[in-house]
């Protein structure tokens, strides 16, 4: 079983409000993520995320809190959260709501059909999100210290990564800033349907 863990946690600095909880198209742009992985079947989901935006909004999966820490420290939460079930955990941005349903299927496709322990999905050259970390190399990242970043640890087992091919500059798009927001965001006329 493959379950989904969200890092949202992030303050939003740059971009002067909770972007988790800003509009995209008919939901927010945290909500979009959490449809894109129900489309792509993935049931099992773990948001993390902050007690401003937990409290807030109720979402379809099981949330954990992250008010103080990093994103390594919410992968490591996230982890703790999984079900004795999963065999691997796609690695999230809850900043990410361009990423297309097919994408998400073809890294999980690749885990099942190859049963690497890491499968990362790359356009032109670049690693993108999400990325999948299967069950032996958890017990890695949970020692991880805060010195250490997940860049870092997907260096370090550079030889191990199964690349996933995607014909798409979304899984590379995150929303940091306001001018990321609105170079991404659907318009209210044209928002077409998720890709599968």
């Amino acid at each position: 079983m493959i379950s989904a863990i969200i890092l949202a946690a992030g303050k939003s600095t740059r971009m002067g409000q909770p972007k988790m909880l800003m509009p995209w198209g008919e939901t927010t742009v945290l909500g979009q993520v959490l449809s894109i992985l129900h489309v792509a079947g993935i049931e099992d989901i773990t948001l993390v995320t902050n007690s401003n935006i937990a409290g807030q909004v109720s979402f379809e999966a099981q949330t954990v809190l992250n008010d103080g820490g990093g994103m390594l420290l919410s992968l490591q939460r996230g982890l703790h959260a999984q079900s004795q079930n999963a065999e691997a955990a796609l690695v999230c941005l809850g900043d990410q709501p361009q990423i297309e349903a097919g994408s998400v299927r073809s890294v999980c496709d690749a885990f099942e059909s190859g049963r690497s322990n890491l499968v990362v999905p790359s356009y032109q050259m670049r690693r993108g999100h999400p990325w999948l970390i299967a069950r032996p190399l958890w017990g890695e990242i949970l020692g991880m210290d805060e010195s250490r970043s997940m860049r870092d640890f997907l260096n370090g087992h550079s030889a191990e990564i199964q690349y996933v091919e995607i014909d798409s500059p979304a899984i590379l798009q995150d929303l940091d800033t306001p001018a990321d927001y609105e170079k991404y965001k659907p318009n209210a006329i044209d928002n077409p349907p998720h890709k599968r």
